[in-house]
């Protein structure tokens, strides 16, 4: 198989994978214990649930977008 006929290249790759641990870690962020029928946890409304999170996730999936849209010179391209 040649290697051009790879429809990204290395760098695609490596910023493919950063960007979907920046989406892990903003899932993990929001994870949490919730409240049940019987007790209320006021933690579900914490900053870090309603506002870093989402925030961190949206900038994973940003990068990710990027990533498929990025052409890297012929250079680099190269596995």
């Amino acid at each position: 198989m040649n290697k051009r006929d790879f429809a990204f290249g290395r760098m695609n790759y490596i910023l493919l994978a950063v960007g979907m641990a920046v989406v892990i870690i903003g899932f993990l962020l929001m994870s949490g214990s919730g409240s049940t029928d019987t007790a209320y946890d006021p933690d579900i409304f914490s900053a870090r649930r309603i506002k870093v999170a989402p925030i961190v996730c949206l900038l994973g999936f940003v990068s990710m977008i990027y990533a498929v849209v990025y052409r890297p010179k012929d250079k680099e391209k190269t596995l």
